[in-house]
């Protein structure tokens, strides 16, 4: 800063307070939660607890551990990532090979091209979609909550620019020595496309470990449903049935709001402590492609 001007230091300092101020509000509510579910019950309902915990407990956690649901609900979300990860990073692959060629290499590109960017900006809408998935017999299975997100066009757009970016040359010569598109695409891009493979692959967990709207649409029993769509029944309704099986001492420790918080900081923890090591993934995928020769 020593050749700056004082508008310039000026700003730089405002800059500085404004994104760290920013960055405090966002932490605020987690920060919150946190201090809600370490709190006692009469701590909370006195309203003494605001970012520290009062009377400290961790028998909220231990409640919540007792309880089948959201276990259950933390499975299906594994298997959820698991399945529609994966599903998602092949299809994106081998959609986005044959799209990231020259339309005189493959003539269709472009009506293949137009009709997933059409997908982009409209949809069927949310009757049609959901009569499609009955009729699929796909309903209350974790296959309702994969196959229709199978196709994340965004992460096409990322990948087949990314391809496009590479050398022609490495293609070229594989095709002198003999190899075909599949041998080309596994042996040549895919090696060479690893912070794009891995960019796709956060967008494609990050979406999937937070979705939650279709667990409640698509799924008839509450065993069934992904982690977010169980933490969204839990925080809309007043679940009470636990307090008949508490004594008036752990009414005292635990409440349904104490519990609450304990649940959503479990389901959050996991993606909070991955996200800042794979951050600088995310960053790469903001300007993959961006950048043009």
């Amino acid at each position: 800063m020593l050749g700056q001007s004082t508008g310039a230091r000026l700003f730089s300092a405002l800059n500085a307070v404004f994104l760290i101020a920013l960055s405090l509000l966002c932490i605020a509510p987690l920060v919150h939660i946190a201090a809600v579910s370490l709190s006692s019950s009469s701590a909370v309902t006195a309203g003494w607890v605001r970012f520290w915990p009062v009377d400290f407990t961790l028998d909220s956690y231990r409640f919540v551990m007792t309880r089948g649901e959201i276990w259950s609900s933390m499975w299906v979300t594994l298997q959820r990532v698991a399945l529609g990860g994966g599903l998602n990073l092949l299809l994106t692959i081998l959609i986005a090979y044959p799209l990231s060629k020259e339309s005189a290499t493959f003539r269709s590109r472009t009506g293949y091209a137009w009709f997933f960017f059409f997908t982009m900006l409209f949809s069927g809408g949310l009757i049609p979609w959901y009569m499609v998935i009955r009729q699929l017999e796909l309903l209350d299975s974790i296959w309702a909550l994969v196959l229709p997100a199978g196709v994340p066009v965004f992460n096409v757009v990322l990948m087949l620019n990314f391809f496009r970016q590479l050398p022609k040359e490495l293609e070229e010569a594989a095709f002198m020595d003999g190899a075909g598109h599949w041998t080309t695409l596994w042996k040549i891009y895919l090696p060479a496309a690893l912070p794009a493979l891995a960019t796709v692959s956060l967008f494609a967990v990050v979406w999937h470990w937070n979705s939650w709207f279709d667990g409640l649409i698509l799924m008839n029993r509450p065993e069934h449903y992904p982690l977010q769509s169980y933490l969204q029944t839990v925080i809309m309704q007043r679940d009470m049935t636990f307090i008949q099986h508490l004594s008036r001492a752990e009414l005292a420790i635990v409440s349904d709001r104490t519990i609450k918080s304990a649940q959503i900081l479990i389901a959050t923890l996991p993606i909070v402590f991955v996200y800042p090591f794979l951050q600088r993934f995310f960053v790469k995928g903001i300007v993959l492609g961006s950048v043009k020769g």
